[in-house]
């Protein structure tokens, strides 16, 4: 059930019915807080069969694996049973995530490899889909294991609330990735019904779905037609594709993570904040703080600080980033596009550590020019992450900086007024909310926040693309 799908919105009224109606019957002396988790385990469950029933099963094996081990890992002192205990755990929590996403990958890059030395390996090529989500509860069902090895929480001895925790159905498709510090005490605490959190988690909901179907998908229109049949465009028409994809991408992952986030809250659940204005950073190093927050955050408690972080020499630093960001482009897809485009922030990075950038203040002018220098880099690197193959994305960034040319493809004039609309009404937005604290959406005049809510609603049924398409990242 993706949040902008006709599903939803006939749905999600009666999940939130069922759900409450659950708290309301069962009184907390009668430890209502089981029963509303075994129906929201139920709908999570029920929601990820609907997309295929066999990888159901493997959701259940990765929970089931990581939380064994964690029992088993609370259950010996010694070191070394302890690591050998969470060294299996990880792997066999990954195994399923390294043979669904990348096998074909691998598999390919050996016979190319193997045929190159004269040899026939003539590894299979199987025909199966990447269950939805398995990158994200993956991630988040090892960070558990991590932490109660590394003694950072305790362990969860419930099953079925640590069941919701891995499955809850808000985030299982494209994150947040949340930490179990943070989500498991929710799922264990007595849940009621408030009045403000719904009303909130209203907000979120309709903010997100414009970021998706308004902006998203109307200038994924405009993208599509330009990267299909890029060698018949412009180098403008490839430079203005680009940066539109730079938006797309923002509102298509910014508006399911506002979404989920707002799910959550009507639910009673308190999700970390996937997004902080990121295009308004003033180094690649801030971006990362802004942008997929939950993913940099499990990147640095996970393998950067374990790495060594920057307790350690400087060449030795640079090197724990430049894995870091590797294993951020290898998560995100087995193409060689993404290495590169995780490899590219890590240059970035470590450069400015070089230049002693991220540390710098900047005002004015000097601001303002680092905002659209980091923004550049961060477009640059989107070329890499959208193309198909490394080829493609040369090519395309050669008809950038070779052909400009003098002309701009504009597609049809409607979709062109829409894209401007639209892209004009979250800039404005997201500047006013960074510069000052007024805010639309949560406005404490009346009158503002209504006719926000308006043209918001307005907006989706007039201009939005309610074509149910999938999340960007849902691929992920």
């Amino acid at each position: 059930m993706f949040f902008n799908s006709f599903e939803f919105l006939w749905l999600f009224p009666l999940v939130f019915a069922a759900y409450y109606l659950v708290l309301a019957l069962c009184k907390p002396e009668r430890n209502s807080s089981r029963w509303d988790n075994y129906l929201l385990i139920a709908i999570s469950y029920a929601l990820y069969i609907k997309w295929n029933p066999a990888f159901a099963l493997l959701l259940l094996g990765i929970t089931f694996v990581t939380w064994g081990m964690a029992l088993l890992i609370e259950r010996h002192e010694a070191y070394g049973r302890k690591k050998w205990i969470i060294t299996s755990g990880v792997l066999l929590s990954l195994l399923p995530l390294l043979f669904f996403k990348y096998y074909h990958f691998i598999s390919d890059n050996l016979n190319v490899l193997l045929g190159a030395c004269g040899i026939d390996s003539g590894l299979p090529g199987l025909n199966y889909a990447v269950p939805i989500g398995i990158s994200f509860f993956s991630l988040q069902a090892v960070g558990y294991l991590w932490d109660v090895y590394y003694q950072r929480i305790k362990v969860e001895h419930n099953w079925w609330n640590y069941m919701l925790f891995v499955s809850f159905f808000p985030q299982i498709a494209s994150g947040p990735i949340s930490k179990a510090k943070d989500l498991l005490p929710q799922i264990n605490a007595q849940r009621t019904f408030s009045e403000t959190g719904v009303i909130q988690g209203c907000k979120w909901l309709l903010w997100g779905m414009f970021l998706k179907v308004v902006l998203a998908d109307r200038l994924g229109l405009y993208v599509d037609i330009v990267y299909s049949n890029y060698d018949m465009q412009t180098g403008l028409t490839c430079l203005l594709a680009s940066i539109f994809y730079s938006f797309q991408i923002y509102g298509d992952f910014a508006g399911y993570s506002l979404m989920a986030i707002g799910v959550g809250k009507i639910m009673g659940f308190d999700l970390i904040n996937n997004f902080n204005r990121p295009y308004f950073s003033k180094s690649i190093t801030e971006f990362w703080r802004r942008w997929h927050i939950s993913l940099s955050t499990w990147l640095k408690d996970y393998i950067y600080i374990p790495l060594g972080g920057s307790r350690c020499s400087k060449l030795r630093n640079y090197w724990n980033i430049t894995v870091t960001f590797l294993v951020s482009g290898i998560w995100h897809g087995a193409n060689w596009t993404f290495i590169v485009w995780g490899l590219l922030h890590g240059i970035y990075q470590i450069v400015e550590k070089m230049l002693g950038v991220q540390k710098s203040e900047a005002k004015g002018l000097l601001k303002f020019g680092r905002i659209v220098f980091t923004f550049l880099l961060v477009n640059f690197a989107w070329i890499f992450f959208r193309s198909p193959s490394l080829s493609f994305a040369c090519d395309y960034i050669r008809k950038i900086f070779i052909e400009p040319g003098s002309s701009i493809y504009w597609g049809f004039s409607t979709t062109n007024v829409l894209i401007i609309a639209s892209l004009a009404t979250v800039l404005i937005k997201e500047i006013v909310e960074e510069l000052s604290s007024f805010t639309l959406i949560n406005s404490r005049y009346v009158i503002v926040r209504w006719a926000t809510y308006i043209v918001i609603v307005f907006s989706l049924l007039l201009f939005g693309v309610l074509d149910s398409s999938q999340f960007i990242y849902a691929s992920f």
